[in-house]
């Protein structure tokens, strides 16, 4: 699989103002009867949705006072790339000095670096939060990886999915394992995937899927792996903007 479109998504995603400040329209009419010292990230981050869409979980943060205490009554604003959408996309802290917002994605695919700033009294202070958009070719793979993938390289169960991880004699690799898996070409990965661990060497646990997925399936899976891997797969020779 070529790389191409997943990187350019990625570039342009960047190009578009990842961690960009986009002025919160509401937050002139809030009147702040407070200020704290930090912003920390209670909760929301390291996400994962269809471009497009609202995030299942909201995002929340607090705001604290330079005793480590909460601050109610704090400005807090939410920025993010162009197209993300923020509701709300300012708020004033809550009696826990909790501040919460509802985060719709961009449309394009690719991981995107939020922000959140509250108004110190010496300087401002911001938290950076995480979320991942799926594209397509990325939201295909994450269905198929669900349905013949997970129940080996997640090692946690559901209500859904049972995992088969602890029964296994030899482990596989979380495809968020992004020490491992991004030093693997997609040359490589597509021939585990189409012809087993054996194709390179590797534990014959892991079956081939050539006879049972599309080489479109394959493609995308390969997609999925790339945008979910932690740390964040950099293509050799891809040039991202500072």
């Amino acid at each position: 699989m070529t790389r191409r479109p997943v990187a350019c998504a990625v570039l342009l995603l960047m190009g578009a103002g990842i961690g960009c400040k986009h002025p919160a329209a509401s937050s002139s009419a809030l009147k702040p009867t407070a200020t704290g010292a930090a912003i920390v990230l209670s909760s929301g981050d390291k996400q994962t949705g269809p471009t497009g869409t609202v995030l299942a979980n909201p995002v929340v943060v607090q705001v604290n006072d330079d005793q480590g205490a909460a601050v109610t009554g704090a400005l807090v604003e939410f920025h993010g790339p162009a197209g993300v959408v923020f509701d709300p996309a300012a708020i004033l802290t809550d009696s826990s000095g909790q501040a919460t917002t509802n985060v719709r994605l961009g449309t394009i695919g690719g991981r995107y670096t939020l922000s959140a700033t509250t108004p110190g009294k010496a300087h401002e202070a911001s938290v950076q939060v995480g979320e991942i958009a799926l594209g397509y070719q990325q939201q295909l793979g994450s269905i198929v990886a669900d349905k013949y993938c997970s129940r080996c390289h997640d090692p946690e169960s559901s209500a859904e999915r049972v995992s088969n991880y602890d029964n296994l004699a030899v482990k596989p690799h979380a495809f968020t394992d992004g020490g491992t898996l991004n030093k693997m070409s997609d040359a490589d990965m597509l021939a585990v995937i189409q012809h087993g661990g054996p194709a390179l060497s590797r534990s014959a646990l892991m079956p081939p899927y050539g006879k049972t997925l599309s080489p479109a399936d394959v493609q995308a899976v390969i997609a999925y792996i790339r945008v979910v891997s932690d740390p964040p797969y950099k293509p050799a020779g891809t040039v991202y903007e500072k």
